[in-house]
C-alpha cells in the first residue's frame, strides 16, 4: 500500500513524498530509520477528475485567508491562548476547507506541535514565507507583532491582486470581442472571398496572407496545439516546483525590466521587517539574518542571506555583510544599518527601511495599474486595425482592379 507523508530530516528541512509499506505503521518505521521525524501520514488516493473540480471550489481563498489572519492577530493581541484562539476562528469560518484546517491546527497545538508545525502540514493554504514568518515569532516570542505583519502583508497582496483583476476586466472583454470577431472573418468570410481575389489576379497583402494561413492552421491542428500547450504547462509547473526551478525562476523573476525592480525592492522591505522582528525579539544578529533567508520568498536572496550571515559570524557588521551584495542590497539599507549598528536602535531603523520600501512598492504598482489598461487597449486596438486592414485592403485592391 502506499502511503503519503509530510516530514522532517535531522537538519529540520520538511519534506513530502511517498513511501510503499505493508501498513501504516511499517511506513513509520521505516521514516524513523531513515531519522525522519513525520508530521503527517496518510493513505495515498489518486485524484480523479471530480476530486480536482471539487478541490478548486472549496479551495481556500486569499480573501479567507486574509481575513483568518487579520482576526487570529487580535485575539493573539487580546492574549488569548492559542487553541482558543483557533477554537474562536473554527466556528464563524464560512470556507469548510479552511474549518478543517483551523480544527486540525488546533488539535496539533493541543498534543503539543508549534503552530508552525501545524501550519506546514498545508502548504496550499499557508506559503513557505508565511510558515517561517510564524517560526521566527516562536523564536523570539513576538507573535502578536507577526501576525499583524503578516496579516498587512497579505491584505496588501489580496489589495493589489483585486485591483490588477479590476483593470483587466474591460481589456479583456475588449479582447473576447476581438477574438471573436477574427474567428468570424478568417473562419466563415475570407475562405469565400479569397477565390474571388485569386480569379481577379488581385495579390493578397502579406499580412492578410500571413492571417490566413495562420487560421488554416489552427483549424486543421488545433487539437495538436492545445496537447502541445498542455504538456509543455504541465512540464513547467513541475519544473518550477523543483529547488532548480525555484532557483532559476527567481533569478530570471529580478531580471525582468521594471519588474525585477519591483521585487527587489519587495524582498528588501521584507529582509527588514524580518531582521527587525527577530532583533528586537533579542535573536543576535547572524541568527536573526540565518531565520531570515528561510522568510524571504526568493532562492536568490536565500542564498545571499547565508552568505551576510556567514560574514557577520566571521566578525564583520552587518552594514558591510550587506555592502558586498550592493546589486541586490541597496546603498541606503547598507547605511541605515550602520546608522543602526552605531546607535543601538538596528530594529527602529531596520522598520523605516521596510516602511519606506513598501511604500515605493505600492506607488510604483499604483503607477503600473493606472497605465495598464489604456496600454492593454492600445495594443488591442493595433491588432483590431491590422485584422480589418487584412480584410478591407484587398477588398479596395479588388474594386480598383474592377
Amino acid at each position: 500500500m502506499k502511503y503519503r507523508y509530510t516530514a522532517r530530516n535531522k537538519e529540520g528541512e520538511l519534506q513530502t513524498g511517498n513511501i510503499e509499506a505493508s501498513t501504516r505503521e511499517t511506513a513509520l518505521n521505516i521514516m524513523a530509520q531513515h531519522d525522519l521525524f513525520v508530521l503527517e501520514i496518510g493513505e495515498h488516493t489518486k485524484e480523479n477528475l471530480v476530486t480536482r473540480f471539487q478541490y478548486y471550489f472549496n479551495r481556500i481563498k486569499a480573501k479567507d485567508l486574509v481575513v483568518f489572519t487579520r482576526q487570529f492577530a487580535v485575539l493573539l493581541e487580546a492574549h488569548v491562548s492559542l487553541p482558543d484562539a483557533l477554537m474562536t476562528l473554527y466556528r464563524p469560518t464560512q470556507n469548510q476547507r479552511l474549518r478543517d484546517v483551523i480544527l486540525n491546527m488546533s488539535s496539533d497545538v493541543e498534543a503539543g506541535l508549534s503552530l508552525s508545525q501545524s501550519l506546514e502540514k498545508y502548504p496550499q493554504a499557508f506559503s513557505e514565507f508565511y510558515v517561517n514568518m510564524v517560526r521566527s515569532a516562536e523564536i523570539t516570542g513576538r507573535m502578536n507583532e507577526v501576525m499583524l505583519y503578516l496579516a498587512d502583508h497579505l491584505e496588501k497582496e489580496y489589495d493589489l491582486a483585486r485591483r490588477v483583476r479590476n483593470a483587466l476586466i474591460y481589456p479583456a472583454v475588449v479582447i473576447a470581442v476581438f477574438v471573436a470577431v477574427a474567428f468570424i472573418l478568417t473562419v466563415f468570410v475570407f475562405p469565400k472571398i479569397v477565390p474571388i481575389f485569386e480569379g481577379a489576379n488581385v495579390r493578397l497583402p502579406f499580412y492578410s496572407r500571413a492571417l490566413i494561413s495562420a487560421t488554416s492552421f489552427m483549424i486543421s491542428w488545433w487539437w495538436a496545439v492545445l496537447v502541445v500547450m498542455v504538456i509543455l504547462g504541465v512540464v513547467i509547473v513541475d519544473y518550477v516546483r523543483t529547488p532548480e526551478g525555484k532557483a532559476i525562476a527567481g533569478q530570471l523573476s529580478l531580471k525582468i525590466p521594471l519588474i525585477g525592480s519591483l521585487l527587489k525592492k519587495l524582498y528588501v522591505a521584507r529582509v527588514a521587517e524580518s531582521i527587525a522582528v527577530l532583533v528586537q525579539g533579542g535573536i543576535p544578529a547572524t541568527r536573526a539574518v540565518e531565520l531570515t533567508s528561510h522568510s524571504v520568498g526568493n532562492t536568490l536572496y536565500s542564498d545571499l542571506l547565508h552568505e551576510v550571515a556567514e560574514r557577520i559570524n566571521a566578525g564583520q557588521l552587518m552594514a558591510q555583510a550587506f555592502s558586498v551584495d550592493a546589486d541586490y542590497f541597496p546603498p541606503i539599507l547598507m547605511q541605515m544599518v550602520e546608522v543602526g549598528e552605531k546607535t543601538g536602535r538596528l530594529e527602529e531603523v531596520l522598520k523605516k527601511v521596510s516602511q519606506y520600501y513598501t511604500t515605493e512598492v505600492d506607488d510604483v504598482v499604483s503607477n503600473l495599474i493606472e497605465y495598464l489598461q489604456p496600454a492593454l487597449i492600445l495594443i488591442i486596438g493595433i491588432f483590431v486595425g491590422l485584422l480589418f486592414a487584412a480584410v478591407l485592403v484587398p477588398l479596395y485592391n479588388l474594386t480598383s482592379v474592377i
